[in-house]
């Protein structure tokens, strides 16, 4: 595995706290891991946190002429064998779903020819809506990998399914996307 680049997309979630232990632990793994992240997830992380865990620049804007001339969604696409997105939250399954592409992770999405994976995490109520369930059904369909939420304690202080699957999860789902 070493060698083979990985992109991570945090979009605005309580779980992305999770992430920084998936991003820790693909990086001992020997990936190289470039992170992405939306202006909402950096009210729950810090972009310094996965700065220090990459030994990378975090990229949160499309056009960063210094960092990508060409477009943030254009090289960090080109660059990676598999794009995860986690948390993927309600708002970023509904734009990737119908080609939305208003910020960087949805952009990049797009851009992106490789394999995808997401981890949903989302309030347990927010989870069980038919939209979200047919923007789910859209991105399986359109050969994205799921790694489904899991049954536990939420941030609303409720119990259901919807808490972002634990980072050993993901990460054995995105070794068995490259194998």
């Amino acid at each position: 595995m070493s060698g083979c680049e990985i992109l991570v997309g945090v979009s605005g979630g309580i779980a992305s706290y999770k992430t920084a232990a998936l991003v820790s632990q693909l990086v001992q793994t020997g990936y190289g891991v470039s992170v992405v992240m939306t202006k909402p997830s950096q009210h729950f992380i810090a972009q310094a946190t996965f700065a220090a865990l990459t030994g990378r620049a975090v990229a949160t804007e499309i056009f960063d002429d210094a960092s990508h001339p060409l477009g943030a969604h254009i090289t960090l696409a080109e660059r990676a064998q598999l794009f995860c997105i986690a948390p993927a939250t309600a708002n970023f399954m509904a734009k990737a779903a119908q080609g939305i592409a208003d910020d960087l992770l949805s952009t990049l999405y797009l851009s992106f020819a490789g394999k995808t994976l997401i981890a949903p995490a989302m309030n347990c109520e927010m989870w069980e809506k038919p939209a979200v369930q047919r923007n789910l059904k859209q991105l399986r369909e359109d050969g994205v990998a799921v790694v489904d939420p899991e049954e536990g304690w939420l941030s609303c202080r409720k119990q259901g399914v919807g808490r972002m699957a634990a980072p050993e999860k993901i990460l054995a789902a995105i070794q068995k996307e490259l194998a």
